[in-house]
């Protein structure tokens, strides 16, 4: 069902101002360069896709670097934003409705396809990722969520939570700003060292200024569906991680087929983009 000698990519579009698929460069309304929709893909020696999600405060801008190196190896790629995220003029969803977004992006897809969820993404691909289209699962430093568990109540109950040292850890939430509206924003300095401490200072400043608002509430949700059960999964262990505790990573990991382990921060698409270049390529070729 998943093998296919050719496939195309249909980019869905609500009107031409609000893309949901990431796969090239634009400039944007500010002066920026930012991910946009490209034209249908045909490329019939290729047999898969690789689907991008990002984290929290992220938007498909995140993976520009990861699609770019992809198609550099003839691997159609596609980053997604999730709703009022990025270049998504929202509104923003819970759990529930990112997982929406990504089926409504795997629809579009024939053939094979590799979906990534990087951090919270993690959660956002458990719940999407039983799609007939998704052929294998990544999580990148993420949270591939149980029934009944929560980004947060792995984060903070876990009951293996005890075996990990945080000595010398910042923390999360002397960076966090709340709002009234039930969204937060990361304070630019905690941000770079939560989530780019590997990153050069320009690439981290960079990105910090990209950020954008995150409901809480879809961290205090669980998936509807678990689809590492039903998926094979690669889970990729970012041993620098300054957000999401490397050892509570190495414990959530033990529920994917195989791991990988990284010497690199929360954003090895930005720190490392080469390691994950090559996971993603590996894993696309074998299907």
């Amino acid at each position: 069902m998943w093998a296919s000698a050719s496939w195309t990519i249909r980019p869905l579009l609500y009107g031409m101002s609000h893309p949901l698929v990431s796969a090239g460069r634009q400039s944007g309304a500010d002066g920026r360069t930012v991910s946009c929709v490209r034209p249908v893909l045909d490329l019939a020696d290729v047999t898969a896709t690789v689907v991008l999600v990002h984290g929290a405060w992220h938007g498909a801008w995140c993976w520009d670097g990861i699609v770019a190196g992809l198609e550099a190896r003839a691997i159609p790629a596609v980053a997604v934003d999730l709703p009022g995220h990025g270049l998504d003029a929202g509104p923003m969803t819970d759990l529930h409705g990112d997982a929406d977004r990504v089926r409504s992006v795997l629809d579009a897809c024939d053939g094979p396809v590799v979906l990534v969820g990087h951090s919270y993404g993690g959660g956002v691909i458990t719940e999407a990722g039983g799609h007939p289209q998704v052929a294998h699962l990544v999580y990148v430093a993420a949270f591939p969520l149980d029934e009944s568990e929560s980004a947060a109540s792995a984060a903070t109950e876990h009951p293996r939570l005890a075996e990990l040292v945080h000595d010398g850890r910042p923390d999360l939430g002397s960076a966090l700003a709340f709002a009234e509206d039930g969204t937060t924003t990361l304070i630019p300095e905690g941000a770079a060292r939560l989530l780019y401490n590997r990153c050069s200072p320009d690439v981290a400043a960079a990105a910090v200024l990209r950020l954008d608002p995150q409901p809480m509430v879809n961290l205090t949700q669980s998936p509807t569906t678990v689809a590492w059960r039903e998926r094979p999964s690669t889970y990729a262990v970012c041993a620098d991680d300054n957000i999401v505790h490397p050892g509570l990573q190495r414990i959530l990991a033990e529920r994917a087929s195989t791991v990988v382990e990284w010497d690199t921060d929360h954003s090895p698409f930005l720190s490392r983009p080469d390691l994950v270049v090559d996971l993603l390529a590996d894993l696309a070729a074998q299907l």
